[in-house]
This record gives C-alpha cells, sequence and structure tokens, in this order.
C-alpha cells in the first residue's frame, strides 16, 4: 500500500468516526425520526378515518362501564380482563366524551406503535421497521381498533415489544435495558388478554431453556404474572378459582377444542367486527389476497434470513406468530379480524424484510420494484375501503341505540333504570340504566329479581323481530321502538 492510499484509508476511517459526544446522539434521533414518521401518519390517520364521534360498541361498553361514574358498570364475564378498563380510566372516569376517548386512544396508540418499533433496531434496517411498521399501522383491522377501547391492539404492542427487547437481550444489543422491555411487553400483554401472552411467550421460554441462555426467564416469568394477578385474583373471589373461570371462558367462547375457524377469520376480514354464527358469503378475493399472501412472504423472509445467517430475528417472531394465531385458527368456533392483530403485528417485520429483499439490485429490478409498488398501493386501496365501510356500518348501528334510548326516555324509562332482553347491555348503557340477563353469557340475574326491581324502578325488556318475550313481560304494555318492541313494567309505562 502506498503512502497515499494509506493517508487516504486512515482520512476516510476518521470521516466515519463519530466526531464528538454529540455525533451518536444524533444519528440515533435520526434513525428513529422514520419510525416517529409512521406512527405520527397513524394517529393522524385514526383521528381522519375513524371518527372521533362514533359511539362505544358493545364490548367497548362492558370495559369502559367498569370505570366511568356517568354508567352502571356492565356485566363482567368470565374472559374479559380488566387491562383495557384501567387503559381508559384517566379519561372515562372524569368524562362522558366519546370523542375525548377516541382522541386519548388514538394518540396512546401511536406512542405505543413507535416504542414497539424502537425496541427492534439493530435486529433489522431502519427501512424495515418503517415497512412493517406502515404495514401493520394501515391493516383496515389497526386503524379501526386503535382508537377503540378494545384489548387486541395492545397484545400486538405488547407482544412486538416482548419478542423485540428478548431478542435484543440475547443477542447483547439491549442488555439490561431490553430485560425492562421484556418485562414490560409481557405485563401489557397479560394485563390485556392473559392467554395471548402465554401464547407467545411460550416459544420465547423454549429458546430460552434450549440455548441455555436463560437471565430473560425471570423476566418474562415476572411480567406475565404481574399482569394476570387481578385475573387470577377474580378467579378465585368471583368464579370459584382458576379451573372454574378457565371452564366458565370456554363456554361463554362456545367450547374450547378443534373448530376450524380459518374460513370464519377471512368472512370477517370483509369489515366484520364479529363472525358469530360465522355465516354468508366469503369476502372477495380482492380483500382477501394479502392474508394468502402473508405466509408465502413470511418462509420467503425465513429463507433469506438463514441464508444471511441472521435466523433468530426472523424465526421467533413467526413462531410467535403462529402459537398466538393457532388457538383463533383451530380452536375457536367463531372469529373476529381482532383476534389475530398480535399475529400479525409479528408477522410485519419479516414480511417488510422479505419484500425488500424482493427489491434488491439486480437486472429485473426495476420490473420487480414497479410490481411490488404496485401491490402495496392496491393493497392500501382494499383497506381503507373496507375500513370506510366498516366506520360507516358502526357509526350507524350505534346512532340505532342511541335512538332506541332516546325512545326509552319517552316511555319513561329513566335512570335509574333496568333493560332486559335483546341487546340490553349496549341499549341499557346509552338509556343510562343497569342491564340484566337471566340467561346466556351474560346472565347476571333472576325473574324474581328483576320484578322486585320493577317495584321500586323502571324496568323495560326489549324484544328482537320475531322473537317472543318471557313470561314475566308479555303482560306489559308494548311500544315498537324500530325493529324492536319495547315492553315497560306498567307502574312506570308512560306508552
Amino acid at each position: 500500500m502506498t503512502q497515499g492510499s494509506g493517508a487516504l484509508l486512515v482520512g476516510q476511517r476518521r470521516r466515519e468516526q463519530p466526531a464528538g459526544p454529540g455525533r451518536p446522539r444524533r444519528n440515533r434521533m435520526r434513525g428513529t425520526r422514520p419510525l416517529a414518521l409512521v406512527a405520527g401518519l397513524f394517529t393522524l390517520a385514526q383521528l381522519v378515518l375513524v371518527r372521533p364521534t362514533l359511539g362505544l360498541g358493545w364490548d367497548e361498553i362492558v370495559y369502559v362501564s367498569q370505570v366511568t361514574s356517568h354508567h352502571p358498570a356492565a356485566f363482567f364475564s368470565a374472559p374479559r380482563s380488566r387491562g383495557v378498563s384501567l387503559l381508559v380510566a384517566p379519561v372515562a372516569s372524569w368524562t362522558d366524551s366519546t370523542a375525548l376517548l377516541r382522541i386519548y386512544l388514538a394518540l396512546l396508540s401511536g406512542l405505543a406503535l413507535h416504542l414497539a418499533l424502537r425496541c427492534w433496531r439493530g435486529l433489522f434496517p431502519t427501512r424495515v421497521l418503517v415497512t412493517g411498521g406502515a404495514f401493520f399501522a394501515t391493516l383496515w383491522i389497526t386503524l379501526f381498533y386503535g382508537p377503540q377501547a378494545m384489548p387486541n391492539y395492545w397484545v400486538a404492542v405488547g407482544a412486538l415489544i416482548t419478542v423485540g427487547c428478548f431478542l435484543r437481550h440475547r443477542d447483547g444489543s439491549g442488555a439490561p435495558g431490553a430485560l425492562w422491555g421484556v418485562f414490560a411487553g409481557a405485563a401489557l400483554m397479560a394485563w390485556m388478554r392473559p392467554t395471548d401472552a402465554v401464547h407467545v411467550t411460550v416459544p420465547l421460554v423454549v429458546l430460552a431453556l434450549a440455548t441455555r441462555r436463560r437471565r430473560a426467564l425471570p423476566a418474562l416469568a415476572a411480567g406475565v404474572a404481574a399482569g394476570a394477578v387481578p385475573w387470577v385474583i377474580e378467579a378465585y373471589a368471583w368464579h370459584g378459582g382458576l379451573a372454574a373461570r378457565l371452564t366458565e371462558a370456554s363456554r361463554i367462547q362456545g367450547g374450547l377444542g378443534w373448530h376450524f375457524a380459518v374460513d370464519d377469520q377471512l368472512r370477517s376480514l370483509g369489515g366484520r367486527a364479529l363472525c358469530r354464527p360465522c355465516t354468508g358469503e366469503m369476502a372477495p378475493l380482492v380483500v382477501t389476497l394479502w392474508w394468502f399472501a402473508l405466509p408465502l412472504l413470511a418462509v420467503l423472509a425465513l429463507v433469506v434470513a438463514v441464508r444471511h445467517r441472521r435466523t433468530l430475528p426472523t424465526l421467533v417472531p413467526l413462531v410467535c406468530a403462529a402459537a398466538v394465531a393457532f388457538p383463533y385458527l383451530f380452536m375457536i368456533g367463531y372469529a373476529a379480524p381482532r383476534f389475530l392483530q398480535p399475529a400479525y403485528a409479528l408477522l410485519a417485520l419479516p414480511v417488510a424484510d422479505a419484500l425488500w429483499h424482493l427489491i434488491r439490485p439486480g437486472g429485473r429490478r426495476r420490473i420487480v420494484t414497479a410490481a411490488v409498488a404496485l401491490a402495496l398501493a392496491g393493497h392500501l386501496a382494499v383497506q381503507l375501503t373496507v375500513l370506510i365501510a366498516a366506520v360507516d356500518r358502526n357509526h350507524d348501528s350505534r346512532r340505532d341505540w342511541a335512538r332506541t334510548a332516546d325512545r326509552l326516555h319517552d316511555l319513561g324509562v329513566r335512570p335509574p333504570c333496568l333493560i332486559t332482553g335483546h341487546q340490553a347491555i349496549p341499549i341499557g348503557y346509552y338509556t343510562g340504566c343497569s342491564s340484566g340477563a337471566t340467561a346466556g353469557h351474560n346472565e347476571n340475574t333472576t325473574v324474581a329479581e328483576i320484578l322486585r326491581t320493577a317495584d321500586s324502578i323502571p324496568v323495560a325488556h326489549l324484544t328482537g323481530p320475531g322473537a317472543t318475550p318471557p313470561g314475566y313481560a308479555r303482560s306489559w304494555p308494548a311500544t315498537p321502538v324500530g325493529d324492536l318492541t319495547a315492553r315497560v313494567a306498567p307502574r312506570w309505562s308512560r306508552g
């Protein structure tokens, strides 16, 4: 090597090295800005596309009513966990404004996505994190449920944090802070849905035991335990023990066992919030095509990772995604698209890595790049179309609940009061009443209790189209309310 070339090489190395203590921080900030941009656009899209004035849905009502003083608490069934109620308490505990709650959750969900993506820095290039984050954030399911008081998005964020920090701790790039991330992510998952937390963490436990790198195990166990403690305490306090609560939860969910629900999930992708029973036509192929592409891209991502000797950052999230998706695809007799949000979040980064591999430098780069860009643009258009239709449909149904509540007020049913029968929980909430059921998944009262209650406060029974009212309400004055029939206890009826 000549003296001139040696001096040139030394100069180049000097330019590549940090010039001072402020330089590394600026580099780190520059690497996180694209992630912050994705999270910011995600928040903005929620506020624009999912109306802040969208009324609360059925499940949201159950969670929010536990912490608000403006409405009686709805029946809290065995499968549910208190995580969402605690999440919304800072807003719902002092105001009845749905718009404020939506804005709060949109901002919080955007911040959470940003933090979750940051946990994967060093495991994938920034461009992959940005692409994967954008893919997950633009699914209609993610946009629709981001500002809603529902648990599945938060399980997805917790899964990203847990798996990312676990891998960073394992390769030494994130220790010791990565252990705190493992704990926090696992606690968040268990706080929201303890069973999902177990499904996500089991592969991590197996990996830690198999490789004899067990320092992350206490953080995993402590996180799951910390999040699940309230659920376990409630099991013994109100459900007769942990086994009894799990049994009751299984019964409410239709009996956990072998159920092929893949086709049900495909039907729900067309914008159905709940597919139970899941009948009707399959969603159009243009709507479900991305769902079939996911496993193919996941396989490609794994092949690329093995070829480049960076298998674990791709294999681990794929295995965790399969573990958390399996019960909802093969062990439950109905479907809701939000159930698979944790799987989609974990798949997003390996899939993004596979997409970047497709457009690697080569003779056909321009053609492949154009094809991938066109496919992603079409995917985005489909997702936004399904989202807008889902928002409109849910806005109409929740507005119908509000109209029914107004009509019940006219009939003399005003707080304090009790609603029983068809859709008693949501209509009861909008009316300002308690809700009761003598049978079914939300059974929380008896006929004798309902009749005693009717002696002191207004009680109304709602009968659905074509249904027969129960014996205790057949003689009550009946009034059509939309497609329902309201029967109000005679002492309180103005009909």
